[in-house]
């Protein structure tokens, strides 16, 4: 059981032997149809529409609510895309990462967060890392983009071995992956502009600072937002807007791997379903390659060609995201399905989902 829904089992609980009345604030939609008795779908700080929810599910009165809806991924996986024999630009190889903790008593501890874990991604797809809190994918992506360095394994960027090289080493192969975080804001600088950060990047690598910012204008319209941003700062932006600034930054470089950490869990539903679109977009445009980590099931079934399951620390299931996220062979996978809120839910149609098997 997940911990999402394991706090969802506990609200519930208390609320059956305590009687206690509970206000839940969220942006999911299928956490409401878990949890609520009654829902009130809020817009720009006004009260839109309320109602029971299974009234509000089943006949949304207001466009807006309606939209909210629509825009919740569904667990059936999107069609497949072909896999081709498009290049491998990425490949571990028996990754692990143990971390060494020593008590006030001196008393050593090891912790494995990764072991043993194999994967490998092609130009132009997707290959998601889903698994529930601590589970490891997050230390997996930071080791893979040598944020922190394994302890174990072999990183493969472009058919050339990353894992164990130095520091300056590492510096010219660093431009070939890039990562985008959870918390966009956390990872702007608030202090510059969007300009100078997207600029910076491209700059620390000898590009020309006017043609490092001729290319941040182009990389803000292919992510969407008005010319003008490039002299405006962090604060002044949405979470959505913000994200799409931490793509361009990330795309400045030309990478040849994306490296997505959460990078959608704290927005919207309609918010998220816009940045995935435009991930989307950005694969088909430019061929990148794309590391998806989420504990998030729905959003994996909309984006990700492949799937990894993550237990542990280890890869428990792997493969095509229609077949590992429509016909499990693992008991956890099945487990992380069976807990995903509101999966009795066909949100777009506003109806009680038919479960059906996707034929492969």
């Amino acid at each position: 059981m997940t911990t999402q829904k394991q706090i969802l089992t506990l609200i519930r609980d208390l609320q059956r032997d305590h009687g206690t009345a509970v206000l839940f604030i969220t942006h999911d939609m299928g956490v409401v149809a878990e949890i609520a008795d009654r829902v009130a779908v809020m817009r720009q700080g006004r009260l839109v529409e309320t109602g029971a929810v299974q009234q509000v599910l089943r006949e949304p009165a207001m466009e807006y609510t309606r939209n909210l809806l629509s825009a919740v991924p569904s667990l059936i996986p999107r069609a497949p895309r072909k896999a081709g024999e498009a290049p491998l630009v990425l490949e571990t190889s028996g990754l692990g990462k143990i971390y060494r903790e020593r008590s006030f008593f001196g008393t050593a501890r090891e912790v494995a967060a990764a072991e043993g874990v194999t994967l490998a991604l092609r130009k132009g797809r997707t290959l998601g890392i889903v698994g529930e809190s601590g589970s490891g994918k997050s230390t997996v992506a930071r080791c893979i983009v040598r944020l922190i360095d394994p302890t174990a394994g072999a990183i493969r960027l472009s058919g050339r071995d990353i894992s164990a090289l130095p520091r300056a080493a590492l510096r010219p192969h660093r431009r070939h992956i890039q990562i985008i975080f959870q918390d966009p804001y956390r990872s702007l600088n608030p202090r510059i502009t969007i300009g100078e950060t997207i600029a910076e990047g491209p700059v620390n690598f000898g590009m020309p600072h006017a043609e490092a910012l001729a290319k941040a204008r182009e990389l803000l319209e292919l992510v969407d937002l008005p010319p003008d941003a490039i002299w405006r700062y962090p604060h002044q932006f949405s979470g959505g807007q913000r994200q799409r600034i931490a793509i361009a930054r990330a795309l400045a470089l030309d990478p040849d791997v994306l490296v997505a950490d959460e990078a959608v869990s704290a927005l919207d539903v309609s918010v998220q379903a816009q940045v995935l679109e435009l991930l989307n977009d950005i694969q088909r445009r430019l061929g990148i390659a794309l590391l998806f980590i989420t504990h998030d099931l729905r959003v994996a079934a909309q984006i990700c060609d492949d799937v990894a399951v993550m237990q542990h620390g280890r890869i428990v299931e792997q493969g095509p995201a229609a077949q590992v996220l429509t016909n499990p062979q693992t008991p956890y996978t099945r487990a992380l399905l069976d807990a995903a809120p509101g999966r009795e839910w066909d949100f777009a149609n506003f109806r009680p989902v038919v479960h059906e098997a996707v034929t492969i």
